[in-house]
């Protein structure tokens, strides 16, 4: 872990009110981090907040904008030189469910696969390459947050109703995060800045029970991940103990994928 004898760091945090988000804040509060994070929702943000506090946070700031917008990347980084909290991680984390549902035929319109791509690869290329081209950034470690279903395709015999349930445009964006952090690796190590991904396999949440029992037949470990079980890779890849592990995707599925 960092030694936390030296100055606190600082996590940027893109999409952190929803139930991931939740659990990466209670993770860096827990090592002392500063937070910065994006979200949507004035409500969720103080929420938020207050939960960070109640686990130790300190400093915690909220950026109350939508990622869809144009500007938005520049609006992040106007925010970050006001406040002069300048990130170390950089954590590509949001989301806009709305983007994955369907018509009544199971077919997903061109402005949600646009939208869906804008927020899981164009704002994450646009910050990571802002946050480097600061002069005070002492950013050293991006982590995108991705999916199994952008390494294999989903299992659709598990949903009750695939077109509805099963997005196209969720994995096809995630597969394209992957590779962007493979540029982005290439890219960036001249600055020292590592920049891994991490595609977690199902989430237990609130799916039925029906589909909890079939996605976890399809597991070696028998079981989807916990949310308290989330943290653990994120905290692996901002120690110094990752120092050597650049540009790959760390697959977190208990197994998912392996059969």
């Amino acid at each position: 872990m960092f030694d936390k004898d030296k100055k606190r760091r600082t996590v940027l945090i893109t999409g952190a009110t929803g139930d991931i988000g939740y659990e990466f804040v209670r993770g860096f509060a827990n090592l002392d981090y500063n937070i910065i994070f994006t979200s949507r929702s004035k409500v969720k943000s103080k929420q938020l907040i207050d939960f960070a506090s109640k686990h130790g946070c300190q400093i915690i700031h909220s950026i109350i904008i939508n990622l869809d917008d144009d500007e938005a990347t520049d609006r992040i980084i106007s925010k970050i030189k006001k406040i002069k909290l300048y990130p170390d991680i950089l954590l590509n984390n949001a989301r806009n469910k709305d983007n994955l549902k369907t018509n009544h035929k199971g077919i997903i319109n061109r402005t949600k696969w646009i939208s869906e791509f804008k927020i899981n690869v164009l704002v994450p290329y646009e910050l990571s390459l802002k946050l480097t081209a600061l002069k005070k950034s002492p950013l050293k470690k991006i982590i995108n947050i991705s999916s199994i279903y952008g390494v294999v395709a989903p299992n659709i015999k598990i949903y009750k109703n695939p077109k509805k349930d099963s997005a196209i445009n969720y994995g096809t964006v995630k597969a394209a995060l992957n590779h962007l952090t493979k540029e982005l690796a290439v890219r960036l190590a001249d600055k020292k800045i590592q920049v891994n991904s991490v595609s977690y396999g199902g989430v237990r949440g609130n799916q039925s029970k029906s589909f909890q029992k079939k996605y976890s037949n399809l597991s070696p470990q028998n079981k989807m991940i916990p949310k308290n079980e989330l943290f653990g890779v994120i905290e692996f890849l901002i120690s110094d103990k990752s120092e050597n592990i650049n540009g790959h995707n760390i697959i977190v599925d208990g197994g998912w994928t392996i059969w």
